[in-house]
């Protein structure tokens, strides 16, 4: 991933442009570029500047991490275009479709815990035996008796 130095300085935005026209503060386009999101080249006085394609690119990263997409998966999916390239709509359409499976699992994940979250509030059951959120299909029995248990991110229910 490169930006090639064979364009004109003088039409490229500075760090504070690119701020001011996108919304985003300055240390955060710094964190960007130090995560490989975005790329400046450098001026003689060692100035930052940015290609006017930039403000595309710092659209998706906030419109994708609106919904959850993590910073490494943006960071992947991104890497397929030439940095400081000028992405299509049709380009957009790709990552989108990329990540519409991701996001459709998160949704069922979610509807899913709301409607045992409703269905935990009324039952009163207090008990990890009983409880579907926590102990769901009672998978606990199987350790024995009395863990402390913390679920992990991936769902899964650790013993310590």
């Amino acid at each position: 991933m490169t930006l090639e130095r064979k364009i004109d300085i003088n039409r490229m935005l500075t760090v504070g442009e690119v701020a001011k026209r996108s919304g985003v503060a300055v240390s955060t386009l710094h964190f960007y570029e130090s995560k490989g999101l975005i790329k400046s080249i450098r001026t003689n006085g060692n100035q930052r500047r940015y290609p006017l394609a930039v403000l595309r690119y710092i659209g998706i990263i906030k419109v994708a991490q609106k919904v959850g997409i993590s910073l490494e998966e943006i960071k992947k999916a991104l890497s397929v275009y030439p940095i400081g390239s000028k992405l299509t709509a049709e380009q957009w359409a790709e990552l989108s479709t990329c990540w519409r499976k991701d996001l459709d699992e998160r949704i069922q994940k979610l509807t899913r815990l709301r409607d045992e979250m409703d269905w935990c509030i009324g039952c009163g059951c207090l008990s990890l035996e009983q409880c579907r959120l926590r102990n769901p299909e009672d998978i606990l029995a199987e350790q024995g008796s009395g863990p402390r248990i913390l679920e992990r991110e991936d769902d899964s229910i650790i013993e310590f």
